[in-house]
């Protein structure tokens, strides 16, 4: 695995109590944690910690706090019973454009020979308000990761906290998949997936990229308000939103591999 950038599509799929679907372009970063520095480094246009017109700070991940990313990744991955040495960690992330950014999910693939150990699945919402699932993998012979937890934190006001969700991760290549499932009791509800083509992180390309989706992060934020209103519009209504979590944190200390 390298660092690269991949141009994606997002898709939404709602399938109750009404239908609803969506679909955008975006890019993101694909970056090996513990080598941010040398690869601002090597570009012009992206950074590490400081302003550019993209960039990576560390508070906007983890535990918020702009501390020692690679520690806590470490540290959440001990707690789960997977060794940590000559592990890797990438990050699959939008990054800040114009100093903004706005994450859905950040994905850490933990990753040691090439073979997948460890997902930890950082999960935003509207409200200011963070979310981790920590999950060991057991990668398939084809690397595809099929993993499965309950559903701990309020995310979309339409939904309320409960059901399970259901992970399908392809090992980074020249394409990229990453899939989660929403099931209630009621059976499925929501289907969410990415899916790109690995292209090099380069100044040329970041400039290619925006070119493409424009100011992204901006429109990502706008996008959720406005299908939010078209949902409302169809009639759904918000969830009242709980309490988060105690801890913002799950950690799973076995694989939770399911097909």
């Amino acid at each position: 695995m390298e660092s690269a950038i991949y141009d994606a599509e997002v898709t939404h799929k709602r399938l109750r109590p009404v239908e609803h679907k969506l679909r955008y372009g975006v890019f993101n970063l694909f970056v090996e944690v513990d080598d941010l520095d040398r690869t601002a480094e090597q570009l012009k246009l992206f950074s590490h910690n400081r302003l550019n017109l993209v960039s990576i700070h560390d508070k906007d991940f983890g535990d918020g706090t702009g501390q020692n990313l690679m520690g806590y990744l470490q540290n959440l991955t001990e707690q789960a019973g997977v060794e940590t040495e000559k592990l890797r960690f990438f990050m699959l992330t939008y990054p800040r454009i114009l100093n903004f950014a706005f994450n859905p999910i950040t994905t850490y693939y933990g990753v040691r020979r090439g073979k997948i150990k460890v997902m930890i699945y950082e999960v935003r919402n509207t409200f200011a308000q963070r979310h981790t699932y920590v999950i060991p993998a057991g990668e398939s012979e084809d690397g595809v990761v099929w993993q499965d937890c309950e559903k701990q934190f309020y995310v979309s006001p339409f939904n309320n906290v409960e059901g399970s969700y259901r992970f399908h991760v392809t090992k980074p290549g020249d394409d990229l998949t990453l899939g989660v499932a929403l099931k209630d009791k009621e059976g499925a509800l929501l289907n969410a997936y990415l899916r790109g083509k690995q292209k090099p992180l380069t100044d040329f390309q970041l400039i290619k990229s925006l070119g493409r989706t424009g100011w992204m992060t901006m429109k990502v934020v706008f996008g959720i308000n406005y299908e939010a209103f078209k949902l409302w519009v169809k009639g759904l209504r918000p969830k009242p939103k709980p309490d988060a979590p105690k801890r913002a944190i799950a950690i799973f200390k076995k694989p939770h591999n399911v097909k």
